[in-house]
C-alpha cells in the first residue's frame, strides 16, 4: 500500500468497525464485529465495557499494516463507563445512551426547578439519555463509589475516553469538545466542565477527562496493538459529529441525518443557538482553536424500530421487513409510534410507550411493516420542523447516512413525508470517513478525497394535502403514546 493511511475506529452501539482509509478516500480494508446490548431491568440498557475494549483491540490487529500514520476514533455518544484508575479495569458496565435508569433522578431534578438552568448552561434538556444523571446513579449504586471517587481512585468518561485510556496504556484521560458537549456537565459558554452542573448532578469533577480540541494529537498507541511504535491518535469525534464532517457540512444552511439504532440530525450554527423547540445545543467539533456550534435533534429509536418490528412480525431480517412494506401503497391507516425507550427530540417524553394504532380487520402485516418505516421518517420530519422553527428558515434538502440510509423505500418515504429532497451518498461508514478526514486535515494533508458526495436524490411525490393529513394522524398518535 502506498501513501499515508488512517486507521479509523467507529465504535457504535451494535457493532465496532475498523476502517483503513487512504487520503484519497479509498477503503483499503474494513472489518467489523457485532456487540451485545443487554437489558437487565425494564428500561435499562448496557454493554460490557471490557467487550468494547477487546473488540477494538482485535479489529486493530486484523487491519494493522505498514503506512498507518494515525488512528482516529469516532464513538457512540452519551454511553458512559467508570473504571479503576490503578488497574484500568471497568467497575461498571458501559451504560448505554438508551438506558433509562436515571429517569427518577431526572424527575427529581425537574421537581427541584433546575431544568432551565441545566439547559442554559449545557444546551441539553433533562433526560435520562445524557450521562450526568447516569454517573450519579452509578456512583450511588457502586459500593464505596463516592469514597473511592473522592480519593481519586476512579475515572469516568464516554466511550472515546475509555478507548483512549486503553489504547495509550492508561497514559491519557481525555475527551474532545464534541463528546464533552453531550455529557450535560459541560458549559457551552465557557467550553469547560461546569462546576455548577457538577453540583446539580452530584458528579465529582475530578473523575472527568481533560477536554481537548477534536483534531488534537491525543496520545500515542501503546505497544501490544500491532501498530508501529509512536503511532498517534490524532482525532476524536462523536459519531454523529464525524458524519456531519464527512458530508462537508461545515457552515450553517444544511442538515444531515445519521439514521442508525437511533437517529441524529445536526446542522452547524453561527455561534450558540438556544433552542425553544426541543432541540439540543451542542459542539459539532473544534479545530485549531476554533469551535463550531450546532443544533441537534436526537431520536431514541429509529433503525431499532425496524429491528423490533422484524422480530415482532417473525421475519427473517430487516430486508424482509422492507420488502413486505413495499407490497402495499400505504399503511392502511396504521400508525406505529416506536417510543420503545421513550421519545427523544423534539418531544423529550421519557414516559412515552410504543403504540400501534389504527388497526382494523383489514390490517395486514404489510401495513405494520409500512408504518414502521413511516415512523422513522415521521420522527426525522419532526426534528426538521423544529430546526426550521429555531433557525427561522426552511431547509429544502437533507443529507442522510447510517445503516438505514441504504434503504431505498425509507429514503423515498423520507422525501414524501418531510416534503424535502433527500440526498444520499452510496459510500458507507460516514463516521469513520469523517473522523479520518479530521485526522488527515490535522496532519496538513489534502482531505478532499474523504468528503462524502451525494450519489442519489429522492424528491417528494405526495401532494401537500395528503402529506399534511398523514402528518396530523402521526402527531395525534404521538400524543396518545405520551398520555
Amino acid at each position: 500500500m502506498s501513501g499515508p493511511l488512517i486507521l479509523a475506529i467507529d465504535q457504535g452501539t451494535t457493532n465496532t468497525k475498523a476502517v483503513l482509509l487512504a487520503a484519497d478516500g479509498r477503503v483499503m480494508q474494513s472489518r467489523s464485529r457485532a456487540l451485545r446490548l443487554s437489558f437487565p431491568q425494564p428500561g435499562w440498557a448496557e454493554q460490557s465495557a471490557a467487550e468494547i475494549r477487546e473488540t477494538v483491540a482485535a479489529l486493530i490487529a486484523e487491519v494493522a499494516t505498514p503506512g498507518i500514520v494515525a488512528v482516529a476514533i469516532a464513538n457512540q455518544r452519551e454511553t458512559v463507563v467508570i473504571w479503576d484508575a490503578a488497574s484500568g479495569q471497568p467497575v461498571t458496565s458501559a451504560v448505554s445512551w438508551q438506558c433509562q435508569r436515571s429517569a427518577a433522578r431526572c424527575r427529581e431534578l425537574q421537581h427541584r426547578g433546575v431544568a432551565d438552568e441545566v439547559v442554559r448552561r449545557s444546551g441539553l434538556g433533562l433526560d435520562p439519555m445524557f450521562p450526568a444523571a447516569k454517573l450519579a446513579v452509578l456512583l450511588d449504586s457502586l459500593p464505596g463509589g463516592r469514597e473511592r471517587a473522592a480519593r481519586g481512585e476512579l475515572r469516568c468518561g464516554t466511550i472515546d475516553s475509555w478507548l483512549l485510556w486503553n489504547l495509550t496504556g492508561g497514559a491519557v484521560h481525555a475527551t474532545d469538545h464534541s463528546n464533552a458537549s453531550r455529557t450535560q456537565l459541560f458549559s457551552l459558554d465557557t467550553l469547560q466542565w461546569d462546576a455548577e452542573l457538577a453540583r446539580i448532578f452530584d458528579v465529582p469533577l475530578a473523575m472527568l477527562p481533560a477536554i481537548m480540541p477534536s483534531d488534537s494529537q491525543f496520545g500515542m498507541v501503546a505497544p501490544g496493538y500491532g501498530l508501529p511504535p509512536g503511532t498517534p491518535i490524532h482525532a476524536m469525534l462523536g459519531d454523529s459529529h464525524a458524519a456531519l464532517f464527512a458530508h462537508g457540512i461545515e457552515s450553517p444552511g444544511a442538515v444531515k441525518a445519521t439514521i442508525g439504532t437511533g437517529s441524529s440530525l445536526m446542522t452547524p450554527t453561527q455561534g450558540r443557538v438556544q433552542s425553544t423547540h426541543g432541540l439540543s445545543g451542542t459542539i459539532a467539533w473544534s479545530r485549531r482553536g476554533q469551535v463550531q456550534h450546532a443544533l441537534e435533534g436526537n431520536i431514541s429509536v429509529s433503525g431499532h424500530a425496524a429491528a423490533f418490528a422484524t422480530a415482532l412480525l417473525g421475519l427473517a431480517d430487516e430486508d424482509a421487513l422492507t420488502a413486505l412494506a413495499a407490497t402495499v401503497p400505504d399503511s392502511g391507516g396504521v400508525t406505529f409510534v416506536p417510543a420503545l425507550a421513550g421519545l427523544g427530540a423534539p418531544y423529550w417524553r421519557p414516559q412515552a410507550r410504543g403504540t400501534i394504532h389504527g388497526m382494523t380487520l383489514g390490517t395486514q402485516p404489510a401495513h405494520v411493516a409500512r408504518a414502521t418505516l413511516e415512523a422513522i421518517a415521521h420522527q426525522i420530519g419532526d426534528v426538521l420542523d423544529a430546526m426550521d422553527a429555531d433557525l427561522g428558515t426552511r431547509t429544502t434538502s437533507l443529507s442522510i447516512d447510517g445503516g438505514a440510509a441504504g434503504n431505498v423505500v425509507l429514503a423515498q418515504l423520507l422525501a414524501d413525508l418531510t416534503g424535502r429532497t433527500i440526498r444520499r451518498p452510496q459510500a458507507a461508514g460516514a463516521s469513520a470517513l469523517g473522523v479520518a478526514r479530521m485526522a488527515i486535515r490535522a496532519l496538513g494533508l489534502d482531505d478532499g478525497g474523504l468528503r462524502l458526495r451525494a450519489d442519489d436524490s429522492f424528491v417528494p411525490t405526495l401532494p401537500d394535502a395528503t402529506r399534511q393529513a398523514i402528518r396530523r394522524d402521526w402527531h395525534a398518535a404521538v400524543d396518545r403514546a405520551s398520555a
